[in-house]
């Protein structure tokens, strides 16, 4: 399930030689420093961020919780929707206006000259409102603003598409002209431009269309989609939870496209309400809660010239996931990754299309459970693919032959591979994202195709987080970067990692919205404590500003805990803008992954399988544990606070152990994972057929009779994704009990509360929450 943390959307951050602002970071910033708390603890401290300043420069001016909020953004000029055009000649990126920073147009730099200049204007574009469809798959995606959200580059080079408010806009590149394509008649969803620039394809009522740019004839590739019926589609909880977003893909010569035909008629119909400030709506949404029926789903394949549909054998077991769907280059081999329901098998599997044959070339298997990846990419120079596995314990780069015979190990270590970026055949060079020098760190690296693990170079160099995107047809790319001390920033570099060109630099300068805010700004402090198992626990302490050692603080413990996610991270998040607030109030903030977190292999996540809320409360005690110990924090003043698992974080948390948390706020939690969909909790509880008492254990409602006082719960009552339910459920029991508590909902919000008006009210309700819980 998508209750983890994402970055604002469409936003790459990348890699950068770090402006003059972060001169102020210390030579000997990543040194390992031996640390005892009182108790006698060993620890080590990764400190390559406490050795920098403990504030960025800038004004004292105190933050308040409405300029968080409020436009231009405080990051500054961070552009999102980074892109290089195939040819590698323009960068073309989204920047929010000044006076809304939830309003994107499309702006250029032409790389030889380095001019930047606004490419297109969204007002161009006509506005009006979204389809159901279309406003469900952006929460889906994580996708907020308006304006221009999404863009397509044309192979050569010459056009962008550009889809808006369910209509589609092809812009020419030479002209500076922007059309309308005719469509036809309803919302045009998921577009996007074929391999080669002649088409465009979208999906309208449940249906696959083509558009040919060279005839401008429409065509509908499917005509069945209607009721349970969708085409072209991908599910719930293939958006959801799959990283799935959408239900079709181009063959790279254009002569076909695979797609899905999903049947939801076997799903619950479940009719929710979404209680709105001026009324309530009812919907109907097919919710595929744990233990029930999924969708069944069909692979075929539909050629552009005849409109004759393939269908592929997926095999006898129906009751299964198709996570992924990839063409090899010769366009006429479809390969397709084949997940069962319990999720501890994951088979990659090839069609061809003209015989249908179908063959296995690899298949992963695990005592818990399979993680996705999109680490998979076919090479066009021989015949041989590289596979992103955990199958010694860690996310690697593997090379497979085409029958699934491993050539050679491309990465290993202690230690996981984030993303495969980008395969340079020519050159022989492959480029993956990972953790190699610090876990809590994100960084570019490059492995010689020919040689493995042994040729690992480190591209990035700046400590922090680094997001890259390469170019198409070119070996060159945007690197965005971040840290605690430096909001995102994006360079162009070459395929060794020099710098090229900044696209924006981003300095803390008088003139960034930041800098009256900066000279109050907190770096954390990070260090490792000990699970019960012995496996190491990373954690963040930030101390109030003003600090006076011989005060005791109170302190809010953040926690997001589950899987899928790192809070502990040297990155740039605008989620640390309440605690930068909360510092400014006097409050110290701590935050710990626990174990089941993200990025630590797979004994580090495979503790929580079937016993959800066990290990993480355990290990956020050890968390407290530790700040009791520091003669700074006061012991008996200890908030916790999460959204969505982190709102069930808190709830398991104060419940199961009261003597350790005074207060909670829990926003938005799963209360029962016997409420929450299919192939997230499945994952990591099983069906709960085979582990009722493992879903009873992990619910929140048998601690209930623990709870003494201190919570504040708060969600969205329009809420598609953890329902609203999840919390009324609560609200009842603890009425039930006579327990005294507090509730915050906001009408016609979805789970990710959006809204500059109803995030001021959220936070605001937070922050006097804990001023008075913690007084």
């Amino acid at each position: 399930m998508k209750l983890r943390w994402k970055p604002k959307a469409l936003t790459w951050v990348l890699p950068v030689l770090v402006c003059a602002n972060m001169s102020m970071m210390a030579a000997n910033a990543s040194e390992l420093v031996a640390m005892t708390n009182s108790k006698g603890v060993a620890m080590t401290q990764t400190n390559q961020v406490v050795a920098q300043a403990k504030s960025l420069k800038g004004e004292q001016t105190p933050l308040t919780i409405e300029r968080i909020f409020a436009s231009p953004a405080l990051e500054g000029a961070s552009p999102t929707g980074l892109s290089l055009s195939p040819d590698g000649t323009l960068v073309t990126y989204l920047v929010s206006r000044a006076n809304n920073q939830d309003f994107y147009d499309l702006w250029q730099m032409d790389i030889e000259s380095g001019k930047r200049s606004l490419l297109l204007d969204a007002d161009k574009l006509a506005g009006g409102e979204l389809s159901d469809e279309e406003k469900a798959r952006r929460e889906r995606q994580r996708v907020y603003g308006q304006g221009i959200m999404e863009y397509f580059w044309a192979d050569d080079s010459q056009s962008i598409l550009i889809p808006s408010a369910g209509q589609l806009y092809l812009f020419n590149l030479a002209k500076k002209s922007v059309s309308k394509l005719e469509t036809g008649e309803g919302f045009a969803t998921d577009a996007r431009l074929s391999p080669k620039g002649n088409f465009v394809s979208f999906v309208r009522e449940q249906n696959l269309w083509v558009l040919d740019l060279r005839s401008h004839k429409l065509h509908a590739l499917t005509t069945d989609g209607q009721g349970p019926i969708k085409n072209a589609m991908a599910e719930f909880v293939a958006q959801e939870e799959m990283d799935r977003m959408t239900g079709y893909w181009w063959a790279p010569d254009e002569t076909a496209i695979a797609f899905t035909r999903i049947d939801e008629s076997g799903v619950e119909l479940v009719t929710r309400n979404e209680i709105y400030a001026d009324g309530i709506k009812l919907t109907e949404q097919r919710y595929p809660a744990a233990g029930k029926s999924n969708v069944t789903i069909e692979l075929g394949v539909v050629n552009l010239t005849d409109k004759q549909i393939k269908w592929i054998d997926l095999g006898a077991e129906k009751d299964m996931y198709l996570p992924r769907v990839d063409w090899l280059p010769d366009s006429k081999h479809v390969s397709f990754q084949w997940q069962s329901r319990d999720q501890q098998r994951l088979a990659l599997r090839v069609a061809a299309i003209d015989s249908l044959t179908v063959s296995t070339l690899i298949t992963e298997k695990s005592p818990a459970w399979v993680n996705l990846n999109e680490d998979l990419h076919f090479l066009k120079q021989q015949a041989a693919f590289i596979w992103g596995s955990e199958r010694d314990g860690f996310n690697h780069l593997y090379l497979f032959d085409l029958k699934g015979k491993l050539i050679r190990q491309l990465t290993q270590g202690d230690w996981v591979v984030d993303g495969l970026e980008f395969v340079d055949e020519a050159s022989g060079w492959v480029y993956f994202s990972g953790r190699k020098d610090k876990v809590v760190e994100r960084h570019l690296y490059r492995v010689k195709l020919s040689e493995g693990a042994k040729s690992i170079e480190k591209l990035s160099q700046e400590p922090g987080s680094h997001f890259s995107v390469f170019a198409a047809n070119k070996s060159v790319y945007l690197d965005s970067f971040s840290s605690l001390v430096q909001p995102p920033q994006v360079s162009l570099h070459d395929g060794a990692g020099k710098l090229l060109a900044w696209v924006e630099e981003n300095a803390i300068d008088a003139r960034h919205p930041l800098y009256p805010f900066a000279g109050l700004w907190q770096v954390p402090e990070f260090g490792e404590l000990k699970a019960d198992d012995g496996q190491a626990l990373h954690y963040r302490l930030f101390k109030p500003v003003p600090f006076d050692a011989q005060k005791k603080y109170p302190v809010v413990v953040r926690v997001y805990g589950g899987p899928h996610a790192q809070m502990v991270v040297n990155s740039w998040k605008d989620a640390d803008y309440f605690t930068q607030y909360l510092l400014q109030q006097g409050f110290a903030v701590f935050q710990l992954d626990n174990r089941g977190s993200a990025f630590r292999g797979t004994k580090f996540e495979h503790v929580i399988y079937k016993n959800m809320g066990d290990a993480e409360v355990r290990d956020q005690k050890v968390g407290v544990d530790y700040l009791r110990s520091l003669p700074f924090i006061d012991g008996e003043k200890v908030a916790i606070y999460g959204h969505s698992y982190g709102g069930y974080m808190a709830l398991m948390s104060q419940f199961k152990a009261p003597d350790y948390f005074k207060a909670a706020i829990s926003g938005a939690p799963v209360s029962d994972w016997r409420l929450y969909d299919t192939h997230y909790t499945e994952r990591y509880m099983g069906h709960p057929e085979s582990n009722p008492a493992g879903y009873e254990a992990s619910s929140v409602f048998p601690y209930v009779k623990q709870y003494q006082s201190g919570l504040m719960m708060y969600h969205g009552m329009a809420d598609d994704n953890v329902l609203f339910e999840n919390s009324t459920r609560v609200y009842k029991a603890l009425q039930d009990e006579a327990k005294l508590f507090q509730m915050m909902d906001y009408p016609g919000s979805k789970h990710s509360m959006r809204g500059e008006k109803v995030r001021v009210h959220l936070y605001k309700s937070l922050a006097n929450f804990l001023e008075r819980e913690l007084e």
